[in-house]
């Protein structure tokens, strides 16, 4: 089906083209660099709840988890802990800027092979650590290529889909993340038992999807967009033809190449980004990416294990806990998939907002109540409702803010400034995963049953941001979207005046 593309001056045509086994192959192979940030957050959480990892490198913690009368909310509240999740996450905001840098000047595809090699390096030091200092070098090495891949990959998807597939075939990066996270609980539940050892085959396996990334790359293409804007406008014009799967790609040739002509005049594209004109895309890329942190996703899912723990599960109990959130996430996500561009952008960040709110409420409202800080654990039932409470907001939180947050930054810059933005929102991402993922055991313990209340205030501010700040990007180009989206939103069309851009017309 070919896809809708809404000229400059109002009026429709159509792009020829038809979605493709290869563009598939290429979505899939590229779609692995989420899977490798996906089991690295899944598989921290497990790690870190295993005896047999905390006695070798945070002894301090395992005394503290097994003493009787330790405070319920701070079993796991150790700076050092919570440094081993978080440093990769510093490492992958400074990486993201250089990324952004190779993405433009040589190509997506070599940033994602890039991103593989730094990832497998930091595996290898983390399985074989022997002491502190090996496994937190090892995680910033996986902080390098999380940054690299998740500036990349993206982008990727959102060149080489048509239009009217964009959503859904952007949302695969998101899916394979919840994948991922999938595969580690799974494999967390199993090497709990294999003493005492099983943490390091955890680790390792981190290395399957970061060497499936690296081989696969060399067989896939480059965008055609990225080829185009690196002069190589006939293999660019070639590679179009390949992936559309029709001989006449000239319109759409002739939209990319008026882009990248576009492109070219912008001498700096960090500066362009500080101009009132770029204020749209990167206020609401930048907000995106701290909302999704602030929904509490990445404390929840880094944390699950020791979460339910916390609730009064045994350590397999919690893992398979895990295992059923990590379910729940996959198969929202697929359902993200299905919707994204047939209701459209905001209907599932707006429903996402009410689901995920009462959830954290009602989560929020069970710990105060019936969670002491020392003594007994709650009681079955109530554990269990915990964790279908936690399921509902998983729920929520994967078919909307999840995919989403990642979607919309990756479509709405213009070429000039589509690497350097979205460097810019994978660093704000990188940068609150870090702050969330260093404080979420001491704000545990400290606010105790609050914090969840605190999440919830926040996703309040996200529908309210959705609802009056955030136009529907829904089938429309990613190189019309000045014309067709910004210039026409009530707010930020006031940004608009200013633009230096000629009248862009999409033909």
């Amino acid at each position: 089906m070919p896809a809708v593309v809404v000229s400059g001056s109002g009026e429709n045509q159509e792009f020829e083209g038809r979605i493709t086994v290869y563009v598939i192959v290429c979505v899939i192979i590229a779609a692995f660099g989420g899977l490798m940030f996906g089991y690295d957050i899944g598989i921290s959480g497990g790690v870190t709840s295993m005896d047999d990892f905390l006695k070798k490198f945070f002894p301090a913690v395992f005394e503290k988890k097994h003493h009787a009368l330790e405070n319920n909310y701070c079993k796991y509240d150790n700076q050092f802990l919570q440094l081993f999740t978080s440093c990769l996450y510093l490492a992958a905001l400074i990486a993201s800027f250089v990324a952004s840098k190779v993405c433009s000047k040589y190509g997506r595809k070599l940033t994602m092979q890039i991103a593989s090699i730094f990832f497998i390096i930091g595996v290898i030091l983390t399985a074989g650590g022997i002491n502190i200092e090996m496994i937190i070098f090892g995680r910033i090495f996986l902080g390098f290529g999380v940054g690299f891949a998740n500036q990349a990959v993206p982008l990727f998807l959102s060149e080489i889909a048509p239009p009217n597939l964009r959503g859904a075939l952007n949302i695969s990066f998101q899916l394979f993340i919840t994948i991922g996270i999938l595969v580690s609980n799974l494999i967390n539940y199993y090497t709990t038992n294999v003493h005492p050892h099983g943490w390091r085959i955890s680790l390792g396996i981190a290395g399957v999807p970061a060497l499936m990334l690296c081989l696969g790359s060399i067989l896939i293409c480059e965008t055609p967009t990225s080829l185009i804007e690196r002069h190589k406008v006939e293999e660019g014009r070639k590679v179009l033809r390949k992936i559309r799967g029709v001989e006449n790609v000239d319109d759409e040739f002739d939209s990319i190449i008026h882009a990248c002509e576009m492109a070219k005049q912008v001498k700096d594209p960090f500066r362009k980004l500080m101009k009132p004109v770029s204020r749209p895309q990167l206020v609401i890329s930048i907000c995106l990416q701290i909302f999704q942190q602030f929904t509490g996703i990445n404390a929840i899912m880094f944390y699950a294990p020791v979460l339910f723990q916390t609730v009064g599960f045994g350590n397999d109990a919690a893992l398979l806990s895990s295992v059923i959130t990590g379910l729940v996430n996959v198969f929202s996500t697929v359902v993200s998939i299905y919707v994204v561009d047939r209701a459209g952008r905001r209907i599932l960040l707006l429903e996402a907002c009410v689901q995920m709110f009462i959830s954290q409420v009602i989560i929020g409202i069970i710990l105060f109540k019936e969670l002491k800080t020392t003594g007994d654990n709650l009681s079955k039932g109530e554990a269990i409702f915990v964790v279908i409470s936690v399921c509902t907001f998983v729920m929520g939180f994967a078919w909307s803010w999840g995919p989403l947050g990642w979607l919309i930054p990756s479509e709405i810059f213009p070429l000039e400034t589509r690497s350097a933005g979205f460097a810019f929102a994978v660093s704000t991402n990188m940068l609150f995963t870090f702050i969330i993922g260093q404080a979420f055991l001491s704000m545990l313990c400290q606010m105790q049953a609050g914090i969840f209340f605190f999440f919830a205030a926040w996703v309040i501010i996200m529908g309210a941001f959705t609802w009056f700040l955030l136009p529907e990007t829904k089938g429309v180009p990613v190189d019309a979207m000045v014309d067709k989206v910004w210039k026409q939103h009530w707010f930020w069309r006031s940004f608009m005046i200013e633009d230096d851009r000629p009248d862009v017309k999409v033909v």
